[in-house]
Order: structure tokens, then sequence, then C-alpha cells
């Protein structure tokens, strides 16, 4: 395990596995002297850091069940999720994350670092090996190991319970599929709030007895890659649509020799990526692709793309450049895995193989689950349970799919698809994400329902906007005038027109609107996990889509 010491830049300070034993026998005994007992509720809200992970692995060996809360969320969503959990104890990672509990009757909160906090307490005492073995013992693969909540696209959160087994089944078989271990470092940076990166970047590692190391921020990023030189990386799609726009700015910038050398390796790479005849993609990948692979620190093996789907044009600039990217699928519900690529078969466009689960697609398209990754239900929510998993024990997913061999494809989801007046059936996401590969669209929305044909609201990457304006001569836009211009309007139109060429008649975005301010998790337009919440847009654009039906 590798994280950064205090006041240090870019080193890494290590621990050993005894070293981690010890310091999670040391957090079990300060839990132990908070109160917290088997099938207890913890709630974590904390920004990353090592004493997250030694928090988790305290409570997990216990049988005390870990509540994580984004610490993006506002006062009055963390307030919701630790009253509905009815929690005992509150972790916050700082002040300002335990205030938002405030609220919150007979919860006792406690700072994680600093004085006075959990870390502290941990110093004074440890749990006995004998009884550490005890408790881990006493735990059964069918208890409780955390309740994560939801992101709430549709409404209020619910609690999805996960089983120890259900954690331990989707870790170990991913480690098999993509054939992990003890030799791999992961590099985490995505929220361990989330069921994604806690499963497969924090338990994963451990359990084949790999490494993590952990990022400082988003904003060492770079600097954290190159100074730990990972070999796995966990990351969402938006990470790599910066990183590959980030690439071809600097490629544009460079004359010569160079620029024509760096855009032949992305043509070449491209072309045998997608198993056509490219005979010049090895000596130009020793070439330009090393050079972008140090940048990463030079060892990655590959980067594990989830949380959303991975644009396909995205994905193959990956790969065409030797830094491969898997793709994966899974839901809270699933524990965060349902399916993976494997590397030596990465059909880029598919979410890849089961992950040991039984997956079946419904009469109406919908994917449906079973399995041992699978959830128990919804904390104190019958009803909402027994709507999510029928009498056969399938978890219905609301996600479109399709098989291509072995390997899983989704298409939409159910809930988005949009009915048009003619009665003509709308997939608005494969729409969207081609909007998204234009370098001038930063999000688009496809809607449509009632309506005679698609319309879009599209937020625009203002640099990017203004940059294009300049190069044809025109004034750049101020803040505050780009739903307004004529000019932005029509660059947009531009490449809207362009995606139109490649959809059926029936999915033509015939209209649209600009968006000045971009979404955000703050303003409630995004999940934490970055995904569009539709029915907020909806309400709050209701005026800019009435008139798009004009």
């Amino acid at each position: 395990m590798h994280f950064h010491g205090e006041g240090r830049k870019s080193e890494f300070q290590s621990i050993t596995y005894r070293e981690l034993v010890s310091r999670v026998r040391s957090f079990c005994w300060a839990l132990k002297q908070l109160g917290l007992a088997r099938g207890d509720r913890l709630v974590v809200l904390s920004e990353n850091c090592p004493e997250w992970a030694w928090t988790d692995w305290a409570a997990l060996s216990l049988g005390i069940e870990v509540v994580p809360i984004y610490p993006t969320l506002p006062s009055d969503q963390a307030s919701y999720i630790a009253q509905n959990c009815e929690a005992k104890v509150a972790v916050a990672g700082d002040s300002s994350q335990e205030e938002k509990l405030k609220g919150v009757s007979g919860l006792r909160t406690i700072q994680l670092k600093g004085p006075g906090s959990l870390t502290e307490l941990a110093a004074n005492g440890q749990l006995s090996e004998e009884e550490w073995s005890r408790e881990i013992d006493a735990t059964d693969p069918e208890d409780i190991a955390t309740i994560i909540y939801t992101s709430g696209t549709t409404g209020l959160p619910k609690g999805a319970m996960i089983p120890h087994r259900a954690g331990l089944h989707v870790a170990i078989s991913a480690g098999e599929i993509v054939h992990l271990d003890e030799h791999d470092l992961f590099l985490s940076f995505l929220p361990m709030s989330h069921v994604y990166e806690r499963v497969a970047g924090q338990w994963l590692p451990i359990i084949i007895g790999g490494g993590v190391a952990y990022a400082k921020s988003l904003m060492t990023l770079a600097s954290d890659m190159a100074a730990a030189k990972p070999t796995i990386m966990l990351c969402v799609p938006r990470f790599l649509e910066s990183f590959r726009e980030k690439a071809l700015e600097g490629a544009e910038k460079l004359t010569g020799l160079p620029r024509k050398l760096f855009f032949w390796n992305l043509s070449q790479g491209t072309k045998k990526a997608r198993g056509q005849f490219a005979p010049f993609a090895g000596i130009l990948d020793k070439v330009v692709g090393s050079k972008l692979r140090e940048r990463v620190g030079g060892r990655l093996r590959f980067f594990v793309s989830g949380g959303a789907a991975l644009p396909q044009h995205v994905a193959e600039f990956f790969i065409a450049t030797g830094l491969n990217v898997i793709q994966g699928y899974g839901l809270t519900e699933t524990t965060g895995g349902t399916c993976i690529n494997p590397p030596q078969d990465n059909k880029y466009w598919t979410v890849g193989y089961s992950l040991g689960m039984d997956i079946k697609i419904a009469e109406d398209g919908e994917i449906l689950v079973k399995g041992p990754g699978l959830m128990k239900g919804y904390y104190n929510l019958p009803e909402e349970t027994a709507q999510a998993i029928d009498a056969d024990g399938y978890f219905h997913t609301g996600d479109i799919g399709e098989f291509e061999g072995k390997s899983l494809k989704i298409t939409d989801r159910k809930k988005d698809l949009l009915v048009l007046g003619n009665g003509k059936n709308v997939a608005p996401q494969p729409i969207e994400n081609k909007l998204k590969t234009s370098p001038l669209v930063a999000e688009a929305v496809v809607l449509g329902d009632g309506m005679e044909y698609c319309v879009a609201l599209i937020v625009p990457k203002v640099e990017a906007v203004n940059a294009r304006l300049s190069a044809e001569g025109k004034s750049p836009v101020q803040e505050g005038e780009l739903a307004s211009s004529a000019d932005v309007k029509a660059l947009l139109k531009r490449e809207i027109d362009a995606v139109n060429k490649t959809l059926a008649n029936f999915e033509l975005v015939k209209k649209f609107a600009v968006i000045e301010k971009p979404f955000t998790i703050e303003s409630g337009e995004l999940t934490p996990t970055l995904k569009v919440k539709r029915k907020v847009i909806k309400e709050r654009y209701a005026n800019e889509i009435a008139s798009l039906r004009q």
C-alpha cells in the first residue's frame, strides 16, 4: 500500500501487508471503543485517503456494516442516507463533512483524522490477533458487508444491501478473467464511496495480494501516475475523454515530422485495433506510442473503464497508442461487477464476459442478472426489492442489451427510451454519445417523448467554441452569450448535421437549444457518478424544451 505522507509532493510512503494488518487491528479496537458491534451500521463520509481503507477493513473484520456517502453530496442528501440506514456512528473526513450530519438524530460523529479523531483513537490500542480472528470467523458469507445507496437518477436513493459473498465473488472473478496477481499495482483516484472503486480498486487488489497507491488528488494525478508507475488504473469514460483531448491538443501544436508521425501512428494503430491492414503500426508505436505510455508511468497494462458507456472512438484512441482499455459493466445492485472484457479478447464495443453471473435478455430487450454477485435487496424497502428482483431471482437492470457471442452489448437504458408522437421508439444514448464525439460538445441530452422529432439540449465547450470562432475570423463569445449567439448556434448546427448523416430518419435531431452552464453534481443535474439526471434536466429546462416543440 502506497500513499502520500503529510507535506510531501509526489513521494509515496509505503507500508507492508504486515503493517496493514497491524493498522487494521488498531482501527478495530477504536471502532469497538465507539460502541460499535456486529450488525451496527457505520457511515463513512470522506474524501479518499488510506485511513478510509483502514476503517473499511476494520469494520468488515468486525461484521459492522459500512455505509459510504459521497463527499460531494449536499447536506440534505447525506443526512437522509445516514438517517435512513439507521447508522450508529459516522466517520467524517473533516469538519465540513461532519457539519452535514449535524441534524441526524441518535448519530455519533467523529472525524477521520486530526485531534480527537478515529485515527488518533486507534493509536491508543489494538485488538489482539486471537480476538480479530474470532471476529472474522464469526462472519457468515450472507451477512451484510456494506449498504451502498444508489445514485438516485429517478428519485430518492435506495440502499443496496451487499453481502460479503457478493464482494468476494466479483473481486475474485474479475481477477481471474483479466489475469491479475500480486505483481499488479493499482493507482486509486476514483471515489471510494462508489461501488466500482471500493470493490475493484480496494478489495480486489488486497484479495490478490497486489498493491494500491493512493493519488493525492485529481490535481496531482499526472505526477502520481509518473511516480507510482501503476500497472492497472480504474477510471470512468470522462477521464479517458479528457486525457485524449489533452493529448490531441498537444499533438496539434507540433509541427513537421513529429506531428505527421503522431497522427500516422494514430491512424495505423486504429486500423490495427479494428483488425485492418496496418503494416507500420509496430514501428510507429515504438517511436510515438512509447512516449505517451511514459506519461502514465510506463508500466500500465490497461485502464479499466466503468461507470458509464465507453465511446468507441475513445477506446480506439487508447488502443491505438498502446494504452489498452478494457470496458466492464455493473451496477450497485450487482456489486459493481457483472461483466468485463478479458485483455486477450477485448471487444471494446461490448462490456465483455459475464463475471460468473447468469445473464439473460428479456423479451423487451432488458438485461436480467442472477447469481452470487447480486445484492440481497434494498434496505427497509421490500416492495422496491420485489419490483427489482423477480420471483425467479433475476435482477431487472433497466438496461437494454444483446449478446455478441460470449460478450454482452449495452444498447440503451429501458427508461430512457423515447416514444415519439408517431409511435417510433428512439434510444437516445447512442445519439448522445455521437454528439459528444464533437470537440465542441461537452454534454448532450436528446429528448422527444410525444414530439414529432428528436431535439437536443447542448452544453458547449466554451474554450473549444471560441477557438473555432477565432480560427474562422469571428469574435469570441463572452459568458452569458452562448445561448443567444448566432455564430455559436451555426457552429453547433454543423456538428449536429454531421451526426445526423449517420442516423436513421426518425432519429434525426431536428432542433436544439444551447445551455449556458455545465451540468454539475452540486446543481443536482448529475449524479455522483456523473450520469445526467434526465428528470431534473426536463424540469429545469422546461421552457427551452417547450420552445423546441414549436
